[in-house]
């Protein structure tokens, strides 16, 4: 069956093949951003379907981020449509303004690579890395350990290049174009991207301060979710971090779904002081990621996988297709950052929190609630996003938009606080709520 709107003709009988057609024309550029929709009525008339299956395309299609439903004005394909990276939902920092947009680490925090470089340049001298040579044993012996002391349980170890990296070629070698996986709302934006270009059916999960909602959750895998990614720590954007009592609520629903595939990702070891709450191991398929991208730098950075013995073997066949492995430089000098202790933890984590719970606070005696108990990042519900972003910059302060972040979830705007210093917390929280129109109460929205 079929229905003409403007410049293209879609056919379909089902509400994928409906949503795949408004997609390709959106890709195509036969169908513009911010161009209207029919009503579901008028769409499953034209199409000659039932109402409930244009309606179901259309979700699909609202929760692949290619058009968006705006009350009076109907269904409208969005301003960025999917194939368009969430990073590039950005704005532009006149000069002289605050940029708190980024999520970068403090560079003050980072640990001095001197010694490091050395000593890997060292071990490269005596035992040069070539074709065929496995995984550095020094780093993936300290890897095991610290996973051991947070509670893991044993399992296979990999090293890749950051989580992202780890995520994908799981994700890959998993899952198929179309399958249902439950992920946090809101999000790292870099995790959504990839669920998009991959073809899977993000199942949005709403997040609190201690993690996933287990309702949600429970919900998403009544639904047949194929995979769960959870954050433990530092959840970005809204520094969420699981608790044990959420971790145990977490655990009972996954036990229930044995076969779901669990990515857990722990990005926040090396600058987070709250406990590791693991749920890894409670279903058959499972893998823990750790990059050391926020405690080390960007450019140092590594990620550490450990899970079931089949997901791991399928990660390491697909990163051999691949780049073959990390750079062995990198691993010998994360190994030795590890081993002489290069970051004080603890100091790091605490310089962070002060500036979190001090925005955090400052806000609040104005009256503007926010989130950000882990992390470099604080999450501003806000009732209009380019609003309060536009009226932030003119008092000299740059903000990310939470569309980069969320699915489902209401407007929010996200502040990275690792620039920030004492004297700034108080006029920042000042500007913020003359920016912040009607804020939101409750969970994340």
């Amino acid at each position: 069956m079929s229905f003409v709107l403007e410049k293209y003709r879609i056919v379909g009988e089902t509400a994928s093949e409906l949503a795949a057609g408004v997609e390709t024309a959106v890709s195509e550029g036969r169908l513009s951003p911010g161009a209207p929709l029919p009503p579901i009525r008028e769409l499953a008339r034209q199409a000659r379907v039932s109402p409930s299956t244009a309606a179901a395309a259309y979700r699909l299609l609202r929760e692949r981020g290619v058009v968006e439903t705006a009350g009076r004005r109907g269904t409208r394909v969005r301003p960025r449509p999917a194939s368009t990276s969430r990073e590039d939902i950005r704005i532009e920092v006149p000069p002289g303004v605050r940029d708190l947009s980024q999520g970068n680490p403090d560079a003050a925090l980072l640990p001095p690579l001197h010694d490091a470089l050395a000593a890997a340049a060292r071990a490269h001298e005596e035992r040069p890395a070539m074709y065929g040579t496995h995984d550095d044993a020094d780093l993936l012996a300290l890897a095991a350990a610290r996973l051991r002391r947070d509670g893991v349980p044993p399992g296979e170890l990999a090293i890749t290049s950051g989580t992202l990296d780890a995520v994908e070629r799981v994700l890959a070698t998993a899952l198929r174009p179309g399958d249902p996986i439950a992920v946090e709302d809101p999000g790292w934006s870099s995790l959504l991207d990839l669920v998009a270009v991959l073809g899977l059916r993000p199942v949005p999960v709403g997040v609190d301060d201690e993690g996933p909602l287990p309702d949600d959750l429970g919900r998403a895998l009544r639904a047949g979710v194929r995979a769960v990614v959870v954050t433990a720590r530092a959840q970005n954007p809204t520094g969420a971090a699981v608790t044990a009592a959420r971790a145990a609520a977490l655990r009972e629903l996954l036990a229930a779904h044995p076969d779901v595939l669990l990515v857990e990702d722990d990005h926040g070891d090396g600058f987070v002081d709250v406990p590791l709450h693991p749920l890894a191991g409670v279903t058959s398929r499972w893998v823990l990621v750790r990059s050391t991208a926020k405690a080390f730098g960007p450019d140092l950075r590594l990620a550490p996988v450990t899970g079931d013995r089949a997901t791991l073997d399928r990660l390491r066949g697909r990163q051999r297709l691949a780049v073959g492995w990390v750079s062995h430089l990198l691993q010998r000098a994360v190994a030795h950052l590890w081993r002489t202790g290069a970051v004080d933890t603890a100091a790091v984590a605490a310089s962070y929190r002060e500036r979190r719970d001090g925005l955090v606070t400052a806000l609040a005696g104005r009256g503007v609630r926010a989130h950000g108990r882990t992390g470099l990042n604080v999450w501003v519900p806000v009732a209009d996003e380019s609003a309060a972003i536009t009226r932030l910059l003119a008092r000299g302060w740059a903000a990310a938009p939470g569309a980069r972040n969320r699915v489902r979830t209401p407007p929010a705007i996200r502040v990275t606080v690792s620039t920030l210093r004492p004297a700034d917390l108080a006029p920042l929280a000042a500007d913020l709520a003359a920016a912040v129109e009607a804020p939101s109460r409750g969970r994340y929205g």
